[in-house]
């Protein structure tokens, strides 16, 4: 290894440590894609040893990375045009990471940081989802309550293949990210391979601002008892404090029962639902377990005597992820309180964040989180104990159509049509795509309610406003099946 090689392996490796001990201030955990100022790992003088001894490595390191010296110097003095010295090591970075085959380690530059951080404070701009990179496709976790993506019908588990006719193949998932967002008011056309459905989805969107409000509190009496429902909509910075405020004004009204809801929520802040988790198990139990790279497992307890001295349920969908999991499996397995829905999306990582000095951060998943019992749900997700769907026109897939749909014609699309018709308290008499007279007619009734050219076939135009609809009646929660049963459970 000649001179300049060795200075430059020496230069990399000095960075990182002496980046690594400068920001140790700013390392953050979290368990999705938002950061996290909470601390879980080991204390201060932990950590300073910890880092002592990567120093001491660092000449032995140095011989491993002759290689990657050597293709950098062959690049720099042989390739047909000039690379920055920055593009390489950073193209270098983001291939280690990816080498890692794990979603959720990645590398951000300066500005997809600053861009990053934006998740963290009051709202954003763009469509409002929740993505995550599954299997190198770029994909919904879930869509944020009340964004564009909702109210477009996205999807947990769509796939984005292309923005405005752009493919993402090959993207990471913040460059694909970037490109998704931008300005409120403007539109952004996403083409989406949604799984079980053999045609692509082109879906337009018109960008908003994104507010980031978490916690949405609600009562219900049934059979003479008071529930209270808290819905979390994702775990940020306030979440943990606007929840106690709202479970305390539930209780000053004496409910006999609480839903705990986090259908569609993708996760956040680990300090957050651990926060929230503080205020049900009590000290005796464990609310979580977390493993770090070593495999020790370390148990966390809050300092509260007693559990609630009323049940509690809590609801999860496929949209379900991370924190909200922990939330669901800990409430489970430490106080056998039931779970209502349908499995989780199964993410049991958590990341920590490390600054390299310059701005640019690298994403790295640091830990494991564990039920109370020590079980692990990543890549499985978390069983409901009582397993309830919503009604068949909530997975009903939007209906694009080139030519109309018609009277005895067969086709998975007229099932789709058939069932939103039948949702909205139409008869279109069967739901096996055959389209028979009394679909017709129950087409034709749509349009005329709708003020639609009454043909009796679904066009276009007839397709985009019975998606609309539908749409429509799924957000008001109407026919919310998962609920009712959560209700039912806590008044037996």
């Amino acid at each position: 290894m000649n001179i300049r090689k060795r200075y430059l392996v020496l230069f990399l490796f000095v960075a990182i440590a002496l980046g690594a001990i400068g920001t140790y201030v700013g390392l953050s955990f979290f368990v999705d894609g938002t950061s996290s100022n909470g601390n879980i790992a080991s204390s201060d003088r932990d950590l300073l040893v910890e880092l002592a001894d990567q120093q001491e490595t660092i000449e032995e390191n140095m011989g491993k990375m002759s290689k990657v010296v050597d293709a950098f110097s062959i690049i720099k003095e042989n390739y047909v045009e000039e690379v920055e010295d920055k593009h390489l090591i950073e193209g270098a970075i983001q291939g280690m990471l990816q080498s890692l085959e794990d979603p959720y380690s990645v590398y951000m530059d300066q500005e997809t940081m600053d861009q990053f951080n934006e998740q963290i404070e009051s709202s954003f701009e763009g469509i409002g989802a929740e993505v995550s990179m599954t299997e190198g496709n770029v994909t919904i976790v879930a869509p944020i309550k009340d964004s564009p993506a909702e109210k477009a019908g996205l999807k947990p588990n769509d796939q984005i293949l292309s923005v405005d006719g752009e493919s993402v193949e090959g993207l990471d998932l913040y460059e694909a990210v970037n490109k998704i967002r931008g300005e409120k008011g403007s539109q952004v056309v996403l083409e989406i391979r949604r799984p079980g459905v053999d045609d692509m989805l082109e879906v337009e969107l018109t960008r908003d601002a994104i507010p980031l409000e978490t916690v949405y509190s609600d009562t219900r009496e049934e059979d003479g008892k008071l529930i209270g429902i808290i819905e979390l909509t994702s775990f940020s910075e306030n979440t943990a404090s606007d929840f106690e405020k709202e479970l305390k004004d539930l209780e000053d009204q004496d409910i006999d029962g609480l839903v705990i809801d986090v259908r569609g929520n993708p996760g956040g802040l680990l300090p957050s639902v651990e926060d929230i988790l503080k205020n049900f198990v009590p000290k005796d139990t464990p609310y979580i377990q977390i493993e770090d790279p070593s495999g020790k497992k370390t148990r966390y307890f809050s300092d509260i005597e007693s559990p609630k001295d009323y049940p509690i349920v809590t609801l999860i969908n496929e949209g379900s992820a991370s924190a909200s999991e922990i939330m669901a499996a800990s409430l489970n397995e430490a106080l056998d309180y039931d779970i209502v829905g349908e499995t989780s999306f199964g993410k049991g990582t958590v990341q920590q964040t490390v600054s390299m000095g310059d701005g640019s951060t690298i994403k790295i998943t640091r830990f494991r989180w564990l039920t109370p019992e020590g079980n692990s749900i990543h890549e499985v997700g978390v069983e409901p104990t009582i397993e309830q769907k919503m009604p068949d026109y909530y997975y009903t897939n939007p209906v694009q159509v080139e030519e109309p749909l018609t009277y005895n014609q067969s086709d998975d699309k007229i099932e789709n049509v058939q069932i939103m018709l039948e949702g909205l308290g139409y008869e279109p008499g069967r739901t096996d795509g055959y389209f028979n007279e009394e679909t017709q007619a129950a087409v034709e009734a749509f349009q005329q309610d709708q003020e639609l050219n009454v043909t009796g076939e679904v066009d276009e135009k007839t397709a985009e406003v019975l998606q609309t609809t539908i749409i429509e009646k799924i957000r008001n929660n109407e026919d919310d099946h998962q609920l009712e049963k959560a209700i039912d459970t806590l008044t037996q």
